[in-house]
């Protein structure tokens, strides 16, 4: 078994510790979790803090895309928007916090949750996923970083991010 940190890879030298445990747990949820495409990790004000392909925001492939057009910034654009319109549908209604956001597609599934301070996770998924194992594992994910994730932490992932494009 990996230990975060014998699974330093490019995109995580230089990075503190918790950033580094950070990008552990979400390639751990890619790696353990069968049918996910995309993973976001995107902040209060809708920027990607950590993406299952960070390679890929900046170009796009020509092969068939994996997840929403291929790239984690447009899964974390509708993470973002997402989470923003079901919130409001929540104040609206008087529902209390939003848990956990799925929309079930023909060809797919995507899966929003909160994660800390407006932080939330997103995962685009296959069809045939089993969406209770995806949304277990979403939830052990929050468990585990929701209270790291804390402001200088999601300053140091955003300029990882921006310093990978």
């Amino acid at each position: 078994m990996r230990t975060p940190s014998s699974s330093a890879e490019p995109a995580t030298y230089g990075l503190s510790r918790e950033a580094r445990n950070l990008h552990w747990l979400l390639t751990n949820l890619v790696e353990e979790v069968p049918g996910l495409l995309s993973v976001a990790v995107v902040s209060s004000d809708g920027l990607l803090l950590l993406s299952s392909d960070p390679g890929r925001n900046a170009e796009r492939s020509a092969e068939k895309p994996k997840g929403p057009k291929g790239s984690s910034a447009d899964l974390a654009t509708i993470v973002s928007g997402l989470g923003s319109l079901t919130i409001g549908a929540a104040k609206l209604m008087d529902g209390g916090g939003v848990k956990q956001t799925v929309v079930a597609m023909e060809e797919g599934s995507l899966f929003v949750t909160a994660i800390s301070d407006g932080s939330l996770l997103g995962v685009h998924a296959t069809p045939d996923c089993d969406m209770s194992v995806v949304a277990y594992h979403m939830a052990l994910f929050v468990g585990r970083a929701g209270h790291v994730l804390t402001p200088e932490l999601r300053s140091e992932l955003r300029q990882s991010m921006e310093s990978a494009r």
